[in-house]
């Protein structure tokens, strides 16, 4: 007889801490991706508390990224626009930056907001256009992650009573 698996719900988290890191370069997308994660975080979670944490580009997201973790966020949203230029210094930025990022996951819910598109028009469709919005996306796994993480260790300090 094979085990009933069972499927673990986000939990409510109460006011969190969310930090929102966003790059300053290519400003007109990264303005529209927060205006999406703001959006989002007042229609899931709108007690958290919202600190804004500008960086001048899609490298020092990290940096700010941790910073932010170390502050007692619950949550970082990192939010940047990467546009393929004529070299191939995006796809090390790029690299990176998801590198470095996918590690601090590890510690506590990254939103990835950073946009690695060929053309501004591409972002823009990201940003508020025919693709949505990645900023607010970017809110919505990072909120569900925290609320998952809650939710996975009450269960276990339950079990371990």
């Amino acid at each position: 007889m094979s085990p009933t698996p069972r499927t673990i719900e986000p939990a409510p988290i109460a006011r969190p801490a969310i930090a929102i890191v966003v790059s300053r370069y290519n400003r007109w997308i990264t303005d529209a991706l927060c205006a999406g994660a703001l959006e989002a975080i007042g229609r899931l979670a709108p007690d958290a508390d919202v600190s804004i944490v500008p960086v001048p580009g899609a490298w020092e997201l990290v940096a700010g990224a941790s910073a932010a973790a170390e502050s007692g966020a619950d949550v970082v949203v990192c939010l940047g626009c990467v546009i393929k230029g004529e070299t191939e210094h995006d796809l090390f930025i790029n690299q990176s930056v998801s590198q470095s990022l996918a590690a601090l996951s590890a510690e506590l819910p990254v939103g990835f907001g950073l946009l690695t598109v060929s053309k501004a028009e591409q972002a823009e469709a990201r940003a508020g256009g025919a693709m949505g919005n990645k900023g607010a996306e970017a809110v919505e796994a990072a909120l569900t992650m925290l609320g998952l993480t809650d939710a996975l260790l009450t269960e276990i300090s339950e079990v371990e009573a």
